[in-house]
């Protein structure tokens, strides 16, 4: 198979290379899936570098969301269980070394491919759908009526959010960094746009709510909970996702009881260990809106990135906030370049 294996660290994407590896071997209860299409996750970024909390012993092959076709099934199950997937069946799914044509991973890794996706847009939906549903519906009990504010919108989790939000009969207030990503951020459904790069942001978000009086939930993976506690309501819940801009916060715990408001954390990586029983619960939920037309695909379509040797550039693009949604590289297999 072909795979961008990591030997020893690197100073970023363009000193990534494609080489030929032997393909992976399945342990009894592992698939081998053919990859048809890779994406990109900021997390790819810090462990090329060994600068992410979970580096796998080297060499190791790098990238983790994909989808595909099932290739060879596991021989034998836990509890003699019976396989979800056929050899034949397309999925998607997330496990070290998805920057390859070939991977091995356990069914709790993978997911059946939603009906009429393609393997393209599939590849991007494994990380970002159900951090935004889990955040908006299990950890900050969304509801319609809400008026939810979305940080870094036409982002991958982003346009999530947007989407999952208006779903659920909310209206959504979008922050982004310049016109355009503002606009992707409308054409999934944001409401209304604001540029966070203007100081007086809140001011603005407050203004556009009923009376003004604030957003019920902010949806935040970028670090913009103590700035966005200007513009939250009586009784809101504020959501710490992630920290995009690097810093992590300090907060005045005094502005969180005057305001009677709920901060409230979304670690999704930990359920499976956590809260298993909530996985299947949240993806439900998705296919439950995929199914019926009220969640697309985000992968970014300004630029086609085709074949492993496209993902160096199409990591520099995600590295420099140059992309919106999920920057995904199409993976051909044995010369097909349709995907």
């Amino acid at each position: 198979m072909k795979g961008i294996q990591i030997k020893q660290y690197v100073n970023g994407p363009e000193d990534l290379t494609v080489t030929t590896l032997p393909d992976p071997v399945p342990s009894s209860s592992e698939y081998l899936v053919a990859i048809h299409a890779s994406a990109t996750n900021f997390f790819d970024l810090l462990q090329i570098r060994g600068k992410y909390q979970h580096q796998p012993p080297l060499p190791w092959i790098a990238g983790s969301e994909f989808s595909g076709v099932v290739l060879q099934g596991p021989k034998a199950l836990p509890g003699g269980q019976t396989p979800k997937y056929k050899v034949g069946d397309k999925v998607f799914g997330a496990s070290q070394g998805g920057y390859a044509t070939r991977i091995a991973c356990g069914e709790e890794r993978l997911r059946p491919m939603p009906e009429g996706w393609s393997f393209f847009d599939a590849a991007g939906l494994f990380v970002t759908a159900p951090t935004s549903y889990a955040g908006l519906v299990v950890r900050a009990g969304i509801k319609k009526g809400d008026w939810v504010l979305v940080h870094a919108a036409a982002g991958g989790v982003g346009l999530a959010a947007v989407q999952i939000a208006k779903a659920f009969g909310a209206t959504v207030i979008a922050t982004a960094g310049n016109q355009h990503k503002m606009d992707v951020a409308r054409s999934f459904g944001a409401d209304h746009t604001i540029d966070y790069r203007q100081s007086d942001w809140p001011e603005k978000v407050k203004k556009l709510t009923p009376k003004g009086r604030g957003v019920d939930i902010v949806y935040d993976p970028v670090g913009l909970i103590a700035q966005s506690m200007k513009c939250t309501a009586w009784n809101g819940r504020l959501l710490v996702v992630g920290f995009a801009a690097g810093d992590i916060e300090k907060m005045a715990t005094n502005r969180i009881l005057l305001k009677n408001v709920s901060v409230v954390g979304l670690h999704w990586g930990m359920y499976a260990t956590m809260e298993p029983e909530m996985v299947d619960k949240v993806w439900d939920g998705i296919f439950e809106l995929m199914n019926a037309g009220k969640y697309r695909g985000t992968c970014f379509t300004d630029q086609e990135y085709v074949g492993l040797e496209s993902l160096p550039a199409a990591l520099k693009a995600l590295g420099g906030r140059d992309s919106w949604g999920k920057v995904v590289a199409k993976v051909p297999q044995d010369g097909q370049s349709k995907i």
